[in-house]
């Protein structure tokens, strides 16, 4: 009898340990395409499937960080209906497993901005933001993602590119949950009100052939990246008419039609069709009309909340009080559904307004998906970057396009960098001027003065850039340690004025010993031993 009792017990410990040891072994026996993952939260079950041939890195590192119980008692930190639901944040963890009832781990102020302390290369793939797909969270950086991961409430194209997906859920009881989570929990903003509801309890790995759903047979969907239009060089268009000065893509027809209603564009520019209808960007000038900034944004907001109730307009990102060259300004990433030739096509929207004391300068984009969203917003931030205000005349015609090459001016680390590899280190740094530099009143400052100087030699470099390949490649290859150098402020957190200055100092003594110290201990050296 006892021994009877003995094997009872025995076995009742070596099945309840079997999962463990079984968590423990999948990854090291079994290929990450067979692994599929059960995420218990508190909202239910969600299962995923992995696509390691697209994203083997990310596939990697969410198995891995998913195995060591990263992901255990964290919660989906931010939900947007219609959009996706995200989570991955260690700070949003519950050291006590969400039991004490008013215990929050961390302000909200933070959530959102945790990670595993590393980050991975993007692996930027045809995979499309589908509903249900999961992929990546990342910041403005391409390279910048780590552990948070979102899950996609309703098909995301706009996003295709941009992001890394490298998984999807399956099965009727995922969707159950996904559409719990997205419709069902009480928010405030963007963040549960509760967190305990949408908390992960727990994600166990296993292999595909132990689920007890099983995963779905039909291949994702994907972009057609054969009709990707890619959008070629710069051009810069003056019009002295309205007195402003700005570049666009090379080819574009642009023209300044008659200004028919107060929202009609003062300058309009059409490029490659897409599939259904041609890229634009469009720049409208209006009065400020004595309004404040914040009056400007609030304006906007209500003017564009009829079209959100009616569903034909999805804002992604509303971004506002930034400074951009000591000027306030917002951004908006917005989704568009319109019927063209009884036809339903999906338009994305990029659109920044500068404010100034007496103006209010609005560049647009729109495109369908026949163009990636990425070289969109790349346009916007290269019109943005180039925009000049320029004196006035009385004339009525607009100047036509020229080539950025026989109008010359323009930035010389920009010139240098164009259609090379240093191009995305120079995108790179504008966002850490505009995200880190720009929100202080320091860098504000420093940034005014610094573009009165750089502009008083820059052009002149430019052109001279232009006319000898030679020399610009000699300037590129000067610049790479400063560009390099500059990288190092993504990774500091700039918050205050004295973090401003203090990075700041740094990273010019940090120049001046690689342009000036360096190179005159090098001259001394050789000069004393041929002495």
């Amino acid at each position: 009898m006892n021994g009877k009792l003995f094997g009872l017990i025995f076995g009742i410990i070596v099945i309840s340990a079997a999962p463990t040891a079984f968590g423990l072994d999948v990854l090291k026996n079994t290929p990450h395409e067979e692994i599929v993952v059960l995420m218990d939260t508190r909202s239910g079950n969600i299962w995923i499937e992995f696509f390691p041939d697209d994203a083997p890195n990310h596939v990697a590192n969410f198995l891995n960080l998913a195995n060591e119980g990263f992901y255990d008692d964290t919660f989906f930190h931010r939900i947007i209906e219609g959009f996706m639901v995200q989570g991955g944040d260690p700070k949003t963890k519950f050291e006590d497993g969400g039991n004490f009832p008013d215990f929050v781990p961390v302000p909200e102020s933070e959530w959102g901005t945790g990670g595993p302390g590393y980050s991975i290369e993007a692996e930027f793939n045809t995979l499309k933001h589908d509903r249900g797909m999961v992929s990546m969270a990342r910041s403005v950086h391409p390279d910048s993602a780590g552990s948070q991961f979102f899950i996609v409430h309703k098909d995301s194209h706009f996003l295709d590119g941009q992001y890394t997906v490298f998984g999807r859920i399956y099965g009727g009881e995922s969707f159950d949950t996904l559409e719990r989570m997205a419709t069902k929990v009480d928010l405030v903003g963007e963040k549960p009100e509760n967190p305990k509801q949408v908390m992960i309890n727990k994600i166990e790995l296993m292999p595909k052939k132990f689920a007890t759903i099983t995963p779905s047979t039909d291949p994702p969907n994907r972009t057609d990246n054969s009709g990707l239009i890619q959008i070629s060089g710069p051009q810069t268009y003056e019009s002295q008419r309205l007195g402003v000065k700005f570049l666009v893509p090379e080819g574009w027809f642009v023209q300044e039609p008659p200004k028919r209603t107060q929202t009609s564009p003062d300058i309009a520019a059409t490029g490659p069709m897409g599939l259904k209808i041609p890229i634009s960007l469009t720049l409208l000038i209006e009065d400020t009309n004595s309004r404040t900034f914040q009056q400007v944004v609030e304006d906007k907001k209500n003017g564009l909340q009829p079209r959100i109730d009616d569903g034909s307009l999805k804002i992604h990102q509303f971004i506002d009080e930034s400074l951009m060259s000591g000027k306030e300004h917002f951004t908006i990433f917005a989704e568009g559904f319109f019927a063209v030739n009884n036809e339903d096509i999906t338009v994305n929207f990029a659109e920044t307004a500068i404010y100034t004391d007496d103006k209010i300068y609005t560049f647009s984009t729109s495109s369908d998906s026949g163009i990636p969203f990425s070289e969109q917003t790349e346009i916007l931030n290269d019109v943005i970057d180039s925009f000049k205000l320029v004196s006035k005349t009385s004339g009525t015609m607009a100047s036509s396009p020229t080539p950025a090459s026989d109008e010359g001016g323009g930035c010389l680390i920009a010139t240098a960098a164009y259609g090379s590899e240093m191009a995305p280190q120079v995108q790179f740094l504008r966002e850490i001027r505009d995200g880190k530099i720009m929100t202080t009143q320091s860098g504000t400052a420093f940034m005014t003065g610094f573009n009165q100087f750089y502009y008083s030699f820059s052009p002149a470099v430019a052109d001279y850039e232009r006319e000898n390949p030679v020399f610009k490649e000699a300037v590129k290859l000067s610049l790479t340690p400063l560009l390099t150098s500059l990288a190092i402020l993504n990774y500091v957190d700039i918050d205050t004025e004295q973090e401003v200055l203090g990075y700041g100092i740094g990273v010019i003594l940090l120049n001046i010993g690689m342009y000036f110290v360096a190179p005159a201990a090098v001259i001394i050296a050789i000069k004393n031993r041929r002495q």
